[in-house]
């Protein structure tokens, strides 16, 4: 199939797959294999080791490239192996910059282990293209952004980074994670790479780590191929296919996480008791109208403010519907204590700069009754 022929939904099922030539399985099969018989000496099917390729994987990579609009697809072992790849294909002396609110993870990615190879990293607030044009250096050949971020819910102007990073020769590259291709698509903005935790929605169900790098761009999935091949931090067969079934109901799931997040951010917004609701789906949030152009809606991913850590800790301990657990995008709703948890590994400082406090709690909204999640929100609030 031609996947531009076909809207999201018929991709989400269908892009990158055919029943099976040998047995005719509509399901792609599990290539559970390590190597592959040669016809000759260099000559194979298209396929010689399971590092370098697997027929599960890219039916999983082109199937997600479909989702966003790319032309090719990179699999990775994790979201954090995806990004440092996309890292990698720089060299040392080479300046990134980053968004100062995206996953702790990446902060401490490349804060920590990256720049003690020579990668010199600026944190700027994104949100403001100014901030994003005072850091270019001579050397800046990457700027890295998340949208919305993880947990603040900071929105940044995809299409002006990606003017900024044109005018400067760099690549764009946009952490698509909460939105998911369903909500927005960054290549049609003018981003040159989409990366994914498809451990997350594109997973949906709390089975897989994985991550995953979407572009177009010829030179960056060259050099993203010999990174798979070179670095072998590749997803197992079973991984992929998880995924790939869970891509099959990404436009059901997302529109339920949608209309979930909508109804739980309102009534927490008109709750005395949450200081401050994180989501951009609401009309006051500072970059609403930002969000609705470039987004189609708005998830299940926002965050309250408690006031203080005891307050945060007792609502995390009251939920019932709501588990504390690390992690966001399956079917079932979480609660996470970002300072503590996501974002432990970044300094106490740099996290309150962002506005990361301690009585800042995350929501991933799942798609149960949305009735009762809000009964157990209202029954787990601190009274004031």
């Amino acid at each position: 199939m031609k996947p531009d022929n076909y809207r999201f939904a018929t991709r989400a099922i269908r892009a990158g797959q055919q029943p099976d030539p040998t047995t005719g399985a509509i399901m792609t099969p599990i290539y559970q294999t390590s190597t592959y018989a040669q016809e000759g000496i260099g000559v194979h099917k298209g396929f010689e080791y399971a590092r370098v390729s697997n027929p599960t994987r890219s039916a999983l990579e082109a199937n997600v490239a479909a989702l966003e609009g790319a032309d090719h697809g990179a699999a990775f072992a994790s979201g954090v192996a995806a990004i440092e790849a996309l890292a990698k294909l720089h060299s040392a002396g080479d300046h990134i910059i980053c968004g100062a609110n995206v996953y702790g993870g990446t902060d401490r990615l490349f804060r920590q282990v990256l720049s003690r190879l020579g990668l010199e990293f600026s944190f700027v607030d994104t949100r403001d293209p100014v901030a994003i044009e005072s850091a270019l250096r001579p050397n800046t050949r990457m700027i890295f952004i998340e949208t919305p971020t993880n947990p603040l819910m900071h929105v940044t102007d995809i299409a002006a980074a990606a003017q900024i990073a044109r005018r400067q020769g760099a690549r764009l590259v946009v952490d698509n994670t909460f939105a998911t291709p369903y909500f927005q698509r960054p290549l049609e903005l003018g981003a040159d790479a989409i990366v994914h935790s498809s451990t997350k929605y594109l997973n949906g169900h709390s089975d897989v780590v994985g991550g995953i790098v979407l572009t177009s761009d010829g030179e960056i999935i060259e050099g993203l191929r010999f990174l798979q091949k070179s670095a072998g931090a590749v997803p197992g067969p079973m991984d992929c296919w998880l995924v790939l079934r869970g891509t099959k109901t990404l436009h059901v799931r997302m529109a339920a996480h949608d209309r979930n997040g909508r109804r739980i951010a309102e009534r927490l917004h008109q709750d005395p008791r949450a200081l401050r609701v994180f989501y951009a789906g609401l009309p006051d949030h500072p970059q609403h109208e930002l969000a609705r152009r470039q987004m189609s809606g708005f998830g299940g991913m926002m965050s309250i403010e408690l006031g203080d850590r005891e307050r945060a800790e007792r609502f995390c301990r009251a939920t019932r519907l709501f588990t504390l657990a690390e992690s966001l995008g399956g079917v079932e709703s979480l609660v996470s204590h970002p300072a503590a948890m996501t974002h432990a590994a970044v300094p106490q400082a740099e996290r309150e700069a962002m506005g990361i406090s301690e009585g800042l709690v995350r929501l991933s909204v799942g798609i149960e009754d949305v009735d009762d999640l809000l009964n157990d929100l209202d029954q787990a609030l601190p009274k004031r």
